[in-house]
């Protein structure tokens, strides 16, 4: 039997999920034309989501409800039905993009605002395929309205049990330092991120505008984070060339990249990652919503795929960027032709770059061979 791959609509998060619809047709599934033997959904293909962001993980109408809960005026380019339009290669625009995302994570302000957050994420989730999720977060960026850092760290652990058991997903937290805050603030958070292992926490990262600071600067947390059995992935390679890329392999020790699309403009750097086995969690969405590549044919994926490099694909921020994690599938096969052999390996390589336990490592990668013979 011949497979033939199916056309897509416009790849939008406002497209595809119970609030969007204005994107994507039929839900954001891929059409079958009359003439096609057979197209295998996407979405039906069991993956992990090692790349997504908390606020930003956020449903545009939950955006707008909790705006409306604590009278929040929210900007036109968060209102609409289309994702804003953003260019952060510049630092005025990286500006803008952060102002946005505060704006929207103003807005969680109380545990049931956090616990429909998660919950909602998961169920997007689980909708596009995925039987694991590490959701990333910075809990200092809600501990004044939370009761401060320990608590919220807490109530955002028992949302993510809690949406885990309601919605069957597997989740877990990576907590992220910000490197425009003091390399003082990361040992805290990495101290408190060891301290919640037991708890869920599995991964420790280093976010926002990579051109700020030095990875180096952050090596005593990333060295604490390490010591308590926790996986370290910090982004680069982004906003910033290979160099920061090999930063974070050089100085912190990365077991994955957050992003890391960039090593693509450096052969030695590719076959290191190729070598070492180094994850790149790569979101091609969101590189071209940023400005980092102009258009969904110009981001690398086949140049890092063919170079042996292992991929995670990931939203980022579905909220701002306008795409959620089968999306990220759909660009892959729309505009690199990746055949479906090719994507059930990039998802068995979130999968193997995960933190899930054995037993769900397993199950999902049954659950690829099974997607294949469909």
């Amino acid at each position: 039997m011949r497979w033939e791959r199916a056309p897509v609509g416009p790849v939008s998060a406002f497209g595809a999920g119970p609030d969007r619809g204005k994107g994507l047709p039929d839900s954001g599934r891929v059409r079958q034309d009359p003439w096609m033997e057979h197209v295998r959904d996407v979405r039906d293909l069991p993956k992990a989501h090692l790349h997504l962001h908390f606020t930003g993980s956020m449903r545009p109408s939950t955006l707008l409800e909790l705006a409306d809960k604590y009278g929040v005026r929210l900007p036109e380019a968060l209102t609409g039905a289309e994702p804003p339009k953003l260019r952060a290669t510049d630092e005025r625009g990286w500006f803008r993009f952060q102002r946005l995302y505060d704006t929207a994570r103003s807005c969680l302000r109380a545990p049931e605002d956090i616990q429909r957050l998660v919950r909602e994420a998961a169920e997007e989730d689980v909708r596009d395929g995925s039987g694991w999720l590490e959701i990333q977060v910075d809990p200092t960026s809600y501990a004044p309205l939370l009761g401060g850092l320990i608590p919220a760290l807490e109530i955002i652990l028992d949302a993510v049990d809690s949406a885990s058991r309601e919605t069957g997903l597997g989740m877990r937290v990576v907590v992220a330092a910000n490197r425009m805050k003091h390399p003082l603030d990361a040992r805290t958070l990495a101290r408190l991120a060891v301290r919640y292992a037991d708890r869920g926490v599995v991964g420790f990262g280093l976010s926002n505008d990579e051109r700020r600071g030095m990875a180096r600067d952050f090596d005593r947390a990333f060295a604490i984070a390490r010591e308590g059995g926790l996986l370290a992935a910090p982004h680069g390679g982004e906003l910033s060339g290979p160099s920061s890329v090999r930063d974070c392999l050089d100085d912190l020790h990365a077991r994955r990249v957050g992003h890391g699309v960039r090593a693509a403009e450096d052969p030695r750097l590719l076959r290191r990652l190729a070598e070492k086995g180094i994850i790149c969690e790569v979101c091609p969405a969101s590189n071209v919503a940023l400005g980092v590549y102009e258009k969904p044919e110009d981001v690398p994926l086949r140049v890092l795929y063919d170079a042996g490099v292992p991929m995670a694909l990931g939203a980022d921020d579905p909220l701002l960027f306008g795409s959620r994690l089968a999306d990220q599938y759909d660009i892959a096969r729309r505009h690199h032709d990746f055949t479906d052999p090719e994507l059930a390996e990039l998802a068995r390589q979130s999968i193997r770059g995960s933190a899930a336990p054995p037993d769900i490592r397993e199950k999902l990668l049954a659950g690829v061979a099974d997607w294949l013979k469909s």
